[in-house]
């Protein structure tokens, strides 16, 4: 189901993702200028909090919509869809 936020959910989703693709050319950026490993790992650590966070934003404007109306309809393809990817998270 492609419509699970409105535009302003979106938008907000798409300024993260900006926010971390810059964050990426940043550590790109260290690494050339052989900056110190501790300082790039911090950055790295920083990335995997951001990209979860819009991981569980996805996940969450996934569950209020798109499974909420999949139930409604009684229609469970999109929870054993969720339940498969759920077990591949690490």
């Amino acid at each position: 189901m492609a419509n699970c936020r409105n535009k302003e959910e979106k938008d907000k989703i798409i300024k993260r993702l900006k926010r971390i693709e810059g964050q990426i050319r940043g550590i790109e950026n260290m690494i050339s200028q052989d900056k110190e490993c501790i300082e790039i790992l911090r950055q790295v650590n920083s990335i995997t909090g951001a990209v979860h966070g819009v991981w569980v934003q996805l996940l969450n404007d996934h569950l209020k919509t798109c499974i909420t109306n999949a139930l409604v309809k009684k229609d469970k393809k999109l929870v054993d869809e969720l339940i498969e990817h759920l077990k591949k998270v690490r």
